[in-house]
Order: structure tokens, then C-alpha cells, then sequence
């Protein structure tokens, strides 16, 4: 979303502003999900009632330097990369070492890598502990659920790993929100029973997690450093992701994306209506349906091989979307084969092999392919493939073709 964001303050010191500094705020949007980067949940927080740090975006180390100028020295800079290994904090002891900093970070690369555009800039959170606090579905529950540690600063696989005892789960009703039981059930748990303030400023922060959760449709709020200080509880690294089916209802959200740190072919895939995610290994797929997309990747690896992207081409059966498909896996250097696997329900499977028919004869498809049809009319799409005289490899059996492929790559 294009928009005026200078300042992001605290729950209880409104934020002053300083020169509007433009923004794009980001997500990257994946086959069921929308992440935003660290400012974009830092502002949601604050306007959802949570204690947060005051922050400022820069874009330009001129605009570091003021920042800190008006923030105070030994501020926190991130540069803001979809990639959080990549965003790590960094910390400017003055205004003249931000304007450094900045410059440093966002400066332009000749290697093709994604640089950042922005930095956010906050005030340090004071505090004597660092909780990890969540809000997301369990889906073995089938409801929403509140998981919290003291032991916060990192992802929760960290936490699981180190401390898997101190992780504590409550589940909640989202049409109910956060009641004053849950809160003081949550509270005498980890040990604030004694501190009635410290117990309502957590309950505070859960009730503004459940309103950003409830409101704008999401699948999980994180909140990996959750300071416990003096003043409170301050949510000072968050990381939001949200439906990417609420899309069309949330399109102030969504508008914040930035395609040009996702990857250029998953981008260009959901132009063209297909899901591709790119993956590791050097067996194409073009698969329709993604439960049928996720088996066949299992049977590429059984048959000893590694899948080199996941695509849903859908229900589309098209000769075009299929040169869509075939470009996009062909771009990838990588791929020693690919394997076509589709089921034949609606759309026949003669009219599919009609348009992989068609694709094939209107582009260079340089590395063997290998063609599994199923469903209604398979035998005759089979039959057209083979017929084509294209050197397709055609296979009915899904563990033949998918074992086929791997031969193929490896050959």
C-alpha cells in the first residue's frame, strides 16, 4: 500500500512525526500465505492497541541519519528483506554510524541479489526479559491457539529444541476473544499472579493480537521478542502471515506486497494462474491439483530422485497454459527432466494431451519428457501422445512414470 508512515510509536507515547517518509510496505505471498516485513506488524501492533517501540522508515542514509537523530542513539536498523536471516538488527550508536549503515545496506548489487530498499529504525526496548508470544491455528485442535515461552528472542523451533518445556499452549474462541480467565489462567502460569499491572499489560497485548488475528484473517502472528521491561510487555520483533484467500477482502494488506524480492518465476506463475514454488533438485513437474503436485514430489523421491519445483497448473488444460508451465520449468537451469503427471476429470485426458501436443510443437523443449495421463479418456490421450511423434516418454503407472523421470535426470 503506497502510503504516509513516519513515525510508529508506543501504545503510550503517540508517535510524533517527523518528515513523511513514502513506503511500500512488503509481503511475499506464497500458495497459502502473506508475510509481512518486520515495520508492516510493528504498525499493525500499535494500531491494534499493543505497546510497541517508536520506529521511523528510511529509505536513503540521509533519511538514516534523522532518524536516529529524532530516535536516539543506540537505535535498532533492519533492513527490510523478506528473508529474516538477511534482516538481521544492527545497531546505530549514533547518527553519523546510521547514515553509514544505511548507506552500506542499501546499497545496489552487481551480483543480481536482492538489496534492501528500506530500513526501519526503532528505539531499543528496555527490558529484563525477552518472551516469545504467537497466535495461530492448531490444526490438530481445529481452533486458534495462544502459544507463549519465556524464552523468546528466536524462532520457536529454537525454543522447542532448548527449551521444549517452557513452551506453553491455550487454546481460545475466536468469536469470544480474549477473556479475563484465559488471561489470568496464562498469567498464573508464568508467574505474574503477583504483578496485577504486569498481568494486564499481557492481556492487553493478547487482546490486540486477537483483533489484528480476527480482522484481518490470519494464519500466524509471532512476536519473537515480546520485552518484559518496567512498562510492561512491548512487542519488539514481530512477524505476521495472513490468508492469501482474504486477498480480495483485505486488500489494504495485500497491497503492501513487494514482488521484487519474491522469486521472479513464482511471480510470474500467479499471473498466468499457476502456483510454482521453487525447490531443489533437477526433476521438473507440472502436475494439476496440489494434492496430486505433493504426491508426485513424494514419488520423485522414492523413485531416488529430488523434484526441482512444485506446479499446480490447476484445471486448466490449455495449450497455452501449458507453454506457460513448460517455459517457466525450462527457464531452470537445473532441470535434467520433467515429468508431466495429470488426472483427466472434467477435462479429458485427449483434450490435455491435445494442448501438451500443442506446447510441445511451439517450443524448444530441450531435456526429455516424461507424460503420465489418468482418468477419463487416458487410453486415447495416451495414444495421441504416442502417436505424436514427439519423443515424449508416455506412462500410465504413476510409480513407473515418476521412477522414468529420475532415470531421465540422471542419465
Amino acid at each position: 500500500m503506497e502510503g504516509e508512515l513516519s513515525a510508529c510509536g508506543s501504545a503510550a507515547s503517540p508517535a510524533t512525526h517527523a518528515s513523511s517518509i513514502p513506503i511500500t510496505g512488503v509481503v511475499k505471498r506464497g500458495s497459502r500465505s502473506d508475510i509481512c516485513y518486520s515495520f508492516a506488524p510493528q504498525l499493525t501492533c500499535h494500531e491494534a492497541g499493543a505497546l510497541v517501540p517508536r520506529g521511523l522508515v528510511a529509505r536513503t542514509a540521509e533519511e538514516a541519519r534523522a532518524a536516529v537523530e529524532e530516535l536516539g542513539n543506540n537505535s535498532l536498523l533492519s533492513a527490510q528483506l523478506l528473508k529474516r536471516k538477511e534482516a538481521a538488527d544492527l545497531v546505530a550508536r549514533s547518527p553519523q554510524q546510521a547514515a553509514q549503515l544505511a548507506a552500506d545496506l542499501l546499497r545496489s548489487s552487481n551480483d543480481g541479489s536482492i538489496v534492501a530498499k528500506e530500513l526501519y529504525i526503532s528505539q531499543p526496548a528496555s527490558h529484563d526479559e525477552v518472551w516469545y508470544l504467537a497466535m495461530t491455528i492448531d490444526r490438530e485442535a481445529c481452533q486458534p491457539a495462544i502459544v507463549i515461552s519465556p524464552h523468546g528472542g528466536q524462532d520457536i523451533r529454537s525454543i522447542a529444541a532448548q527449551h521444549p518445556g517452557s513452551i506453553r499452549t491455550y487454546p481460545f474462541s475466536l468469536d469470544e476473544g480474549i477473556r479475563a480467565p484465559l488471561v489470568s489462567r496464562i498469567a498464573s502460569d508464568l508467574g505474574l499472579s503477583d504483578s496485577p499491572a504486569e498481568a494486564a499489560s499481557l492481556g492487553r497485548t493478547l487482546t490486540a493480537l486477537h483483533r489484528i488475528f480476527r480482522d484481518r484473517e490470519g494464519l500466524l502472528l509471532e512476536v519473537r521478542s515480546l520485552a518484559r521491561g518496567s512498562d510492561g510487555f512491548t512487542c519488539a520483533d514481530s512477524q505476521f502471515v495472513f490468508d492469501d484467500d482474504a486477498h480480495g477482502r483485505q486488500a489494504a494488506l495485500f497491497a503492501l506486497r513487494d514482488r521484487a524480492q519474491e522469486v521472479r518465476d513464482e511471480v510470474e506463475a500467479e499471473r498466468h494462474g499457476l502456483v510454482y514454488v521453487r525447490m531443489e533438485g533437477d526433476v521438473g513437474n507440472v502436475v494439476n491439483g496440489a494434492g496430486l503436485a505433493m504426491a508426485t514430489n513424494d514419488a520423485i523421491g522414492l523413485a531416488g530422485g529430488r523434484s526441482a519445483n512444485f506446479l499446480d497448473a490447476g484445471g486448466q488444460a490449455t495449450t497455452q497454459t501449458m507453454m506457460q508451465a513448460f517455459g517457466i520449468v525450462l527457464r531452470d537451469e537445473r532441470v535434467k527432466s520433467i515429468l508431466v503427471n495429470i488426472y483427466g476429470g472434467i477435462t479429458r485426458c485427449d483434450m490435455i494431451a491435445e494442448s501438451i501436443i500443442g506446447a510441445a510443437k511451439e517450443m524448444n523443449i530441450h531435456v526429455p519428457m516424461v507424460v503420465r495421463l489418468q482418468g477419463t479418456n487416458s487410453e486415447a490421450g495416451l495414444k495421441l501422445l504416442a502417436d505424436a511423434n514427439l519423443g515424449l516418454h508416455v506412462e500410465s503407472d504413476f510409480g513407473k512414470a515418476a521412477a522414468k523421470a529420475v532415470e531421465l535426470a540422471k542419465a
